[in-house]
């Protein structure tokens, strides 16, 4: 098991604020530092007010798309791991989303469990399978 979240800050981006609410207190109770933003600019503008360990980011958003989120995050801090997470993803939305430095891709419903062992191993420096 990789441990705890601590120390481990996570940037969540998700229009869907009722998710968004649940995942973060959930990971807080495991000890990561989760800060969700409702849209891409408000992921942006947290972005360059703090630092995050990992990113998790909705690929369907109103206004800046989850790609869109992806490259801007990648040109600010390149080397922060961006987790994308959908519920209407395809292939090829898959395939776009790893080329431009995705991290991993998750489909929801996603597995909290399984989400949270990859924010803990991504935010502690681990490669992305």
């Amino acid at each position: 098991m990789i441990g705890n979240g601590k120390d481990v800050r996570l940037l969540l981006v998700d229009d869907e604020t009722g998710f968004a609410d649940v995942v973060c207190k959930r990971m807080s109770h495991r000890g990561v530092l989760a800060t969700s933003a409702s849209s891409g600019e408000e992921a942006v503008r947290l972005l360059r007010e703090c630092e995050f360990d990992v990113a998790v980011v909705d690929l369907k958003l109103e206004g800046m798309s989850g790609i869109e989120i992806l490259k801007v995050f990648k040109l600010m801090v390149p080397a922060m791991p961006v987790v994308m997470l959908t519920g209407h993803g395809s292939g090829d939305a898959r395939q776009a989303c790893l080329e431009l430095g995705a991290a991993c891709y998750l489909s929801k419903p996603v597995d909290f469990e399984r989400l949270l062992v990859k924010i803990l191993w991504l935010g502690k420096g681990g490669k992305a399978a």
